[in-house]
């Protein structure tokens, strides 16, 4: 096993420094402001590091972060300092770090291909994407020109098209690519494949949060298989306020989310339910909530004697900052990967962060296998 170590250097004070991790952001939305807020809170307050699972990842820290280039569609974001535009409407996560840097960023057009539903023009403007009356940006220029070196992708559910789209601008710029949304590139072989060979490294596909439906869901599943309990039947419901449920009603766009939701809690199965003994998804939309997320989930076994046993539990969560944490460590990993040469799939983090990483792990293995990434005792 080769052995990796993050490059770092003297700063002639006989302090050891690490470089800048420059990184882009596609949808100026909720995630997006939820990781900002976060990243400038523990790089104020480093002693204080409630909520992130590595204070110092190999090295790198929170302060390192820094946001060189910005891209969503919204009129009320495109052109505008990114201090501003991630509070702009239609944003309602959460505000708990309101003191923030004036980022040497404007946000550019994006390229907004099936990146807005058609339904949502029939709700008020502060629920909505308004698509800004712009050109789109050269994607291209934008990254190699801002040095770039790893955009994160919070683009819409349901934007097959447009998330390919931007995968494909990341190989040509040289960027790794970070997909935080339900549509298979990294888990995709052909994908995987050209940023093998273009030695470029990729995590994915889809965020799963610190603590929400997907990670609870799987634990439980695990647990039941532990304890040598039988599940027979499961469902998982959410609903919430944010513009991603407002997008979800849209069904025909929900066919990855349903499936990359259903094959994480599958994974813990030594032997998977039924399509008609499992139901995962998104359930409906309720303004007042803004992002807040409402989880429903029950579970319908058979115990010792084959007697039956229920469990239901409810789950809120703030849905934007749930995945903050997650992402500070996937973008800290990818920064170790290119710093180490490596291109590719990272597997261990993909299955600690992401609902459908290209192979399944359960998060206890996954999280092992991250701290040996870390450690430079694992490639991937």
């Amino acid at each position: 096993m080769k052995c990796y170590l993050a490059i770092q250097k003297n700063n002639g004070k006989g302090v050891i420094v690490v470089s800048e991790i420059k990184i882009a952001i596609l949808g100026v939305g909720n995630c997006a402001s939820s990781l900002l807020q976060g990243i400038e809170k523990y790089s104020k307050n480093q002693k204080n590091a409630i909520g992130l699972m590595h204070h110092d990842l190999g090295g790198y820290k929170c302060k390192d972060i820094k946001v060189v280039a910005a891209f969503d569609i919204d009129k009320r974001k495109v052109g505008k300092p990114l201090k501003e535009a991630i509070f702009a409407k239609p944003n309602c996560t959460t505000i708990f770090h309101k003191d923030l840097p004036n980022y040497p960023v404007t946000v550019q057009m994006g390229h907004v291909l099936d990146g807005v539903s058609e339904h949502m023009k029939d709700y008020d403007d502060d629920e909505r994407f308004i698509v800004a009356d712009e050109e789109p940006c050269d994607v291209v220029k934008v990254l190699k020109e801002s040095g770039a070196e790893i955009l994160i992708n919070y683009l819409p559910v349901g934007s097959e098209n447009a998330a390919k789209f931007y995968a494909e601008k990341c190989l040509e710029a040289g960027v790794g690519f970070i997909n935080a949304m339900p549509v298979f590139i990294a888990s995709d072989q052909e994908w995987a494949k050209k940023f093998e060979e273009k030695n470029i490294p990729i995590i994915g596909d889809d965020v799963k949060s610190q603590l929400g439906a997907t990670i609870v869901h799987r634990v439980l599943t695990k647990l039941f298989e532990n304890r040598g309990v039988i599940l027979d039947h499961t469902y998982q419901l959410n609903f919430g306020g944010n513009t991603d449920f407002l997008n979800m009603l849209n069904h025909s766009r929900l066919t990855s989310k349903k499936k990359s939701k259903t094959q994480s809690v599958q994974a813990e199965l030594e032997k998977p339910l039924s399509a008609k003994d499992i139901h995962i998804g998104p359930s409906d939309y309720v303004p007042f909530l803004n992002d807040n997320k409402i989880c429903y989930i029950r579970m319908e076994g058979r115990g010792y004697g084959n007697v039956p046993l229920n469990l239901e539990l409810k789950l809120s969560v703030e849905d934007a900052p749930n995945s903050g944490g997650v992402m500070i460590d996937a973008i800290r990993c990818m920064k170790l990967a290119l710093d180490r040469k490596i291109g590719g799939i990272l597997y261990s983090i993909s299955a600690y962060t992401m609902k459908s990483p290209p192979q399944q792990y359960t998060d206890s293995v996954a999280k092992n296998m991250v701290e040996e990434f870390i450690e430079g005792r694992r490639e991937r």
